[in-house]
This record gives structure tokens, C-alpha cells and sequence, in this order.
């Protein structure tokens, strides 16, 4: 019998250290004897000392100890319990900071991983760090050794629920709810019963799904409801899957939000997909249209097009708008609101954009512009099949630089496209999430 290998010893004395650089998510990187460590709470450029927390073989872990010379661009966390919880990993280097750093990440992938550089960079698109994030799904646990029930994010790098009472970063109308959550909640019958909480904010109403593994009694349904009514929440609770979803109060909910812009209102269920921020989407959305360079006669292919949050902006200045998503439902939504909008010049399908293509309709020569929205693996299957429609411009948006990367070098270097202009969008203030934005052009 194999013997089992013990975890290495940790030293129980703290380390000094010179931080070199920053980790993909977010940790101080710097070297002992060769190794890679990386320290959770230190930047760039500061001398530290640390404690080991975790060795692996080709690096270790480690928090700071003490700080000794700290980082211009250090600042003091905005949030109360920014040390523990893991929704969060950069509050302690400045918002500016934040998205250069994030930049430079976008940079290095390109350059590493496709073999390319942008012509130009773009503009870092920014907006309010605070109280930003309209999506989020909350773990509940009901934690006997503390007597009560927890309700937020994990904690760093462990498998807790963290024990906080308010996030700084959430919308108000649920960021300053966590503690009330979990007290509405520890007075339920089902306490130990409720799994976790979806947060989905609109631009009139917030709406909570509770996911209930065992139905609910008379009593804990009325206490639901009587919340729902005095804080104007709407509350749907979960049983099942994610198509069990059904409204608890009201009845008939709507979800929604505007893009002013476009004289838009998009309407949305509660699990949907929908951009985290919306003071990034908005810009977001206007910098995909300048890229795309719409000059109102072009047909376009929107891949990746979920409820219609690119395609129906883009079909209000283009000819023709073709959009095409994986998920039924989604399709279904972004229909509706084509309707809803009394946009007409759209059509959308549902289909598998990680297999086969070609045998789909909508899938031949015609389009001059095509925009890409994928999910963090990229478009790995999905881009060498673009070849064949020629689209003179593409406008690929990201939320993984290194997925980015990889598929820029096969548009790039086996395609043909250059990639005239790239740069990020702060769709995620102080956490190591990199969303990003690329222009392939077709020369000639």
C-alpha cells in the first residue's frame, strides 16, 4: 500500500520579502529561494514580511505580516471585512490602480499567449467602484457553533460562508440588507433549509431567489411575503433546477432595465444573464457600436447574444441583425424584447456555437460585422468557422483575457484580421476580474 505524502511543514515564523509583481488574481508574487510566492495583501513594489499559509511544489502561499515600505498606491479598505470575505481581493490598491494593472494584464496575455499586439489601446472604460454590482448569488448557512445564520460570500481561498454583516460592493438594496437576510431567515422554520440567495437588480425593483430544498411551511411563506411587502423586494423562491423559479411575492413581477441611449427597456427573469454593472454596460455598449463603425445598411452577426443586450442597441443603427445564443430561454427573452421594443430588423436562433456550424442557416457569407460575447472558456471552436464570412470587422467582448488572447492569435495568425485596438472595462472594481474589449479588422 502506497504510503500517503504528508503536507509539507509551514514555517511558524514570519518571512521578509520584496513583491515583484501582481497575480492573475489579485496576490503580491515574489521569490524565496527560487519559488514563487504568492502573498495575499501585498503589492507590488512593498517590502513585507509574511507567514506561510499553504506549500504546493511549484509555489507556496502566504499572507503579510507586516508591512515595512508600502505601495503608493496602497489604500485603506473600503469595506469592514474586506480581510475575509473572497468577494473581493483588491480594496487595498486604488481604483486607478486597479484597472491599469488590469490593462497590463490584457497586454501581457495578447503578447504571451496569441503572439499579438493591439495597434492601439484603448481607453480604459470606468465608472463607480462602489455599490455597483447588480448580480451576485449570496451562500446562506445556518452555522450552529456561531448560533446563527450567515448570508454573503465565501471566505478567501476556504469553502466558509464569511461572517459579515453589510457589502460594500452589492447594490444597496441588498449590500446593506446581509444582516436583516439572515435574521429573516434564522426565524424560518426551513433555516437550515435555505441554500443560497440569487440577487438580480433592475432599474425599479430587486428581486431575491431563495433556493428552499425542502417546500416551505404556511408560516415561513407568510413571513417571506410579509418581508417582500414592508421592503418592496421581490422574492421567488427556488425548489428545483433553475426552470422550478417561481414568483412568492407578487405575483406577476417585471424585471428590467433601460438603455436610454438606444430608447431601449430590457426586460429579464431573475436567473437570466445580465451585465453585473450597468454603469459599464452602457458605455460598454456605445464603445462596441463605435468599434463596429455602423454606417446603418450592414448586416450583422451577434454570436453569443443572450437576451438581445448588443443585438438590439446594434440593430437600431444597422441594416440587418442576426443574433444566435445557446440557451432556449434566452433566445426566447431576447425575442420578446425585439418585440417589446418594436425592433423588427433582428431575427435570432438558438444554437450549440461550440460544435459545427456550417449546416446553419444563418451561417453563410453576407455579414459585414460580427460581434462576439463569449463565456470565459472564450470561442476556441467558434472562431477558425468565421473565416468563411468574411466580416471586414469584428468586435470580440471578454471576460477572460487568456481565453482573449488565444483566439486573437488564431484570428490574427491563421485568419488574417488585425487587431487594430484593445482595453479593458472596469465591469468588476477590486476584484481581479478582467472584462476587455478587441477590434479585428480584415485588411483590404
Amino acid at each position: 500500500m502506497a504510503k500517503r505524502r504528508r503536507k509539507p511543514k509551514l514555517p511558524n515564523y514570519p518571512v521578509r520579502a520584496s513583491i515583484e509583481s501582481l497575480s492573475h488574481d489579485g496576490r503580491g508574487v515574489t521569490h524565496v529561494d527560487g519559488k514563487a510566492v504568492f502573498v495575499d495583501g501585498a503589492l507590488p513594489g512593498e517590502e513585507i514580511s509574511f507567514f506561510y499559509t499553504a506549500r504546493a511544489r511549484r509555489h507556496d502561499e502566504g499572507r503579510v505580516c507586516e508591512i515595512f515600505v508600502a505601495s503608493a498606491d496602497r489604500v485603506e479598505p473600503g469595506c469592514a471585512h474586506f480581510d475575509i470575505c473572497g468577494g473581493c481581493s483588491l480594496q487595498h490598491l486604488a481604483a486607478a490602480r486597479q484597472i491599469l494593472s488590469k490593462q497590463q494584464i490584457l497586454l501581457d496575455n495578447l503578447q504571451r499567449i496569441g503572439q499579438v499586439e493591439p495597434e492601439r489601446v484603448l481607453d480604459p472604460v470606468t465608472g463607480p467602484v462602489w455599490g455597483y454590482r447588480n448580480k451576485a448569488r449570496l451562500g446562506v448557512k445556518h452555522v450552529i457553533k456561531k448560533g446563527r445564520v450567515l448570508v454573503g460570500f465565501r471566505e478567501k481561498r476556504k469553502p466558509y460562508i464569511a461572517d459579515i454583516r453589510r457589502c460594500e460592493v452589492l447594490h444597496p438594496s441588498v449590500g446593506e440588507r446581509l444582516e436583516e437576510l439572515a435574521q429573516l431567515i434564522q426565524g424560518l422554520d426551513a433555516s437550515a433549509r435555505i441554500a443560497q440567495i440569487e440577487v438580480a437588480v433592475g432599474d425599479e425593483h430587486t428581486a431575491l431567489v431563495f433556493r428552499n430544498l425542502d417546500p416551505l411551511s404556511a408560516a415561513d411563506a407568510d413571513m417571506l411575503v410579509d418581508y417582500a411587502r414592508r421592503t418592496e423586494l421581490h422574492i421567488y423562491l427556488q425548489p428545483g433546477g433553475e426552470d422550478s423559479v417561481q414568483p412568492l411575492w407578487p405575483q406577476q413581477p417585471v424585471l428590467s432595465y433601460h438603455l436610454p441611449d438606444y430608447a431601449i427597456e430590457m426586460r429579464f427573469l431573475p436567473l437570466d444573464f445580465t451585465q453585473v454593472n450597468p454603469a459599464i454596460n452602457q458605455p460598454m455598449i456605445r464603445q462596441a457600436l463605435d468599434l463596429l463603425d455602423l454606417r446603418g445598411g450592414e448586416r450583422v452577426l451577434d454570436l453569443f447574444c443572450g437576451l438581445g443586450n448588443f443585438s438590439l442597441p446594434i440593430a437600431r443603427a444597422a441594416g440587418r441583425v442576426t443574433g444566435v445564443e445557446g440557451g432556449a430561454g434566452l433566445v426566447q427573452r431576447a425575442r420578446e424584447n425585439a418585440a417589446h421594443n418594436g425592433i423588427e430588423n433582428v431575427d435570432y436562433h438558438v444554437a450549440d456555437l461550440s460544435q459545427d456550424l456550417s449546416g446553419q442557416s444563418w451561417m453563410q457569407p453576407g455579414y459585414e460585422r460580427i460581434l462576439i460575447d463569449p463565456p470565459r472558456s472564450g470561442a476556441q471552436e467558434l472562431v477558425p468557422q468565421l473565416a468563411g464570412l468574411q466580416a471586414g470587422r469584428i468586435v470580440y467582448v471578454s471576460c477572460h483575457p487568456g481565453s482573449l488572447a488565444r483566439d486573437a492569435g488564431v484570428l490574427v495568425n491563421d485568419l488574417g484580421y488585425r487587431l487594430e485596438a484593445a482595453g479593458v472595462m472596469d465591469m468588476f472594481p477590486h476584484t481581479a476580474h478582467v472584462e476587455s474589449m478587441a477590434l479585428f479588422v480584415k485588411p483590404g
